[in-house]
């Protein structure tokens, strides 16, 4: 967002792919769903009901094992958490990739932008000093009546 990118965006940005190749689905595919408002959102809905292969992608059900889905949604859903500080580095990542002996941290409910948030307060991936001065500029962001954003073409 703004064209301001760190570390933990890059890490957010992974944690949505691992989610789209695990799931099938894009993040987009779940506009106006009665899934949830978001990819994030139902893969969080699943891991905390327990019910990860349902989130699975259907053409991976019967050649794949149930701890390796869980994992690969654990290390996604840490990816994509709210706050960009509880997000793991690329260097964990990699080690929570490789070895099974690596303790993961319970993530916590990731970022959205469909839960009803209002325009300042997101921060998609932004450090805090990033995510002050995204807040600050996006004040003048239009909305539609529906809260969906209303995208402003900017060429650089």
């Amino acid at each position: 967002m703004r064209g301001q990118f760190s570390v933990k965006s890059d890490v957010f940005s992974f944690g949505v792919l691992v989610l789209e190749i695990v799931s099938g689905k894009k993040n987009t595919d779940f506009y106006q769903s009665n899934h949830a408002d978001d990819l994030l959102s139902f893969a969080w809905k699943k891991w905390t009901e327990q019910t990860v292969m349902e989130f699975l992608d259907p053409t991976l059900r019967s050649s794949c094992s149930r701890n390796e889905v869980n994992r690969c949604i654990h290390i996604g859903l840490l990816c994509v958490q709210e706050n960009p500080s509880d997000r793991p580095s690329m260097a964990t990542i990699a080690l929570m990739l490789n070895s099974y002996s690596v303790t993961m941290s319970i993530p916590q409910q990731p970022a959205s932008f469909l839960r009803g948030r209002s325009p300042n307060s997101l921060n998609w991936g932004l450090d805090s000093d990033q995510s002050t001065t995204a807040q600050l500029t996006s004040s003048s962001i239009p909305w539609s009546v529906n809260e969906v954003s209303i995208t402003e073409v900017c060429p650089r």
